[in-house]
């Protein structure tokens, strides 16, 4: 679907854009324009190809979800970012990051969105244009697109308050034992936060381009806009480097605490198998059954090695409860 929107004094109109015609008045209109294409139907994405002369090969960046990046060509700097949002599994540990490419199209007068699905970053500045924010076009089409970009880097900390919330959830459950599901969820979170790192660290540096002033496109006055998405991104990484630290570290209390659930066991184990070696000696040498042994024959023999047998495990014992060792 290819959605036109022109920026013109009496405010922003509505452009039909089905045909290359109406496209290509939709291109030439006074003003900024904004034309939206969202899908992947190959006529449609030829046809703003052709009009707007667009590289072919980055509309093909676009379908195929490479790498955020920022290329710039003779008429138009191209900007490939990304959407991240946390799909919710029936468990946490079935949680996933998932991703859908926003390409932006920036000409000297004109903006190309193109997603392969339907996004909201998009669609609510698209609407904002032919609402109450028609601002958004009067400024520019480097405007619009640094509105686009703002939504989605904001929608980024969205993203990283549910990681937070899920890491709070397992740290409580790692401290109350260990748990395989606790461990599964923590290899969950890294996983994810080492995906949204992917998409974190090479759109900093396609937004740093913008910023830098290193593209025509981006005029000096809006340069400062990209500064701050910019910084926001730099925020997000380090809080991305944080939270994967943190869950680290929730992963070493857990092995911590297997660690310490075992060496429990192997205690308690090794204080039974104390107890029992002696006892084991006494009646290994009591079932030889040598007949010169003077205690066989006497009446009270056998009710002595019990005795003796449980005096010396009361002793052991007692000995390990003062040492703390039960």
């Amino acid at each position: 679907m290819i959605e036109a929107a022109v920026f013109a004094p009496s405010g922003t109109e509505r452009h039909s854009a089905d045909t290359r015609s109406a496209l290509a008045d939709a291109k030439a209109a006074p003003g900024t324009t904004w034309v939206r294409v969202t899908g992947d139907d190959p006529t449609e994405l030829s046809l703003v190809t052709d009009v707007f002369d667009v590289h072919a090969l980055s509309v093909e960046d676009v379908r195929s979800g490479v790498r955020p990046k920022t290329e710039d060509y003779p008429n138009h700097v191209f900007v490939l970012a990304k959407t991240a949002s946390l799909r919710r599994g029936e468990t946490t540990f079935e949680d996933e990051v998932r991703t859908e490419p926003v390409g932006l199209f920036v000409g000297p007068d004109w903006l190309v969105t193109m997603t392969t699905d339907e996004v909201d970053a998009v669609s609510r500045v698209w609407e904002g244009t032919l609402g109450e924010d028609a601002r958004i076009l009067r400024a520019g089409p480097d405007f619009a697109a640094y509105r686009v970009l703002d939504r989605l880097v904001d929608d980024y900390f969205l993203l990283l308050d549910d990681v937070e919330t899920t890491i709070e959830t397992i740290e409580e459950g790692v401290l109350d034992g260990p748990d395989p599901e606790v461990l599964e969820a923590l290899n969950a979170v890294r996983r994810d936060l080492l995906s949204f790192r992917k998409v974190l660290w090479p759109t900093r540096e396609a937004v740093g381009t913008l910023a830098r002033g290193d593209v025509d496109e981006v005029r000096t006055a809006t340069e400062k806009y990209y500064r701050d998405v910019y910084d926001h991104l730099v925020e997000l990484v380090d809080l991305t480097e944080t939270y994967r630290d943190l869950a680290r570290g929730a992963r070493d209390i857990y092995q911590n605490t297997v660690a310490q659930s075992t060496n429990e066991v192997m205690k308690t184990l090794t204080v039974v198998a104390t107890v029992l070696l002696p006892l084991t000696f006494v009646v290994g040498v009591y079932g030889m059954n040598f007949s010169s042994m003077p205690e066989l024959e006497w009446a009270y023999g056998y009710h002595a090695v019990m005795l003796g047998m449980a005096l010396v495990s009361l002793v052991l014992v007692a000995y390990f409860r003062r040492h703390g060792w039960l």
